[in-house]
């Protein structure tokens, strides 16, 4: 494989690693950003009570360790080209639901819908390189006689 392939991979992902980790280490603080942004269906509150109980987690604690174990793990997939094309449509999916939920910037006004735009903008230009990723997979230049 190339090695700025390789270098591009890393380079993509690697918000998603320190992202990814800085909710798990303050998974507190996280939950506390996720509670008043996402609610439970209707259809989905049973199993998610059931889910509560069982591990004695608030829901908004449990979103935010997934959301980080699911930035971490499949940011590494991608480094270390494991499944990268997999991983990457997980981190696409991931990033436009983060967008649509934390980055709503069409519901501002001012100050705040400037700088969350320019995160969307940001995520908008995230989620093309992951599909980037998606397309070309584990990519490898051409042999001369592969022509």
């Amino acid at each position: 494989m190339h090695i700025l392939f390789s270098i591009a991979r890393v380079f993509l992902v690697l918000t998603f690693v320190v992202s990814g980790a800085m909710k798990l280490l303050d998974i507190p603080g996280t939950a506390a950003q996720i509670a008043p942004v996402i609610t439970i269906p209707d259809a989905l509150s049973d199993p998610a009570k059931r889910l509560q109980e069982l591990t004695g987690t608030p829901i908004p604690q449990l979103l935010a360790i997934s959301a980080g174990v699911v930035e971490v793990l499949a940011a590494l997939l991608i480094a270390f080209n494991i499944g990268a094309r997999a991983a990457a449509m997980v981190l696409v999916l991931f990033t436009v639901a983060a967008t649509f939920y934390f980055h709503a910037f069409w519901n501002m006004t001012g100050e705040p819908m400037q700088a969350n735009m320019i995160q969307a903008l940001k995520n908008l230009s995230i989620i093309g390189g992951l599909l980037i990723m998606v397309v070309l997979g584990s990519w490898r230049p051409m042999r001369s006689n592969e022509v």
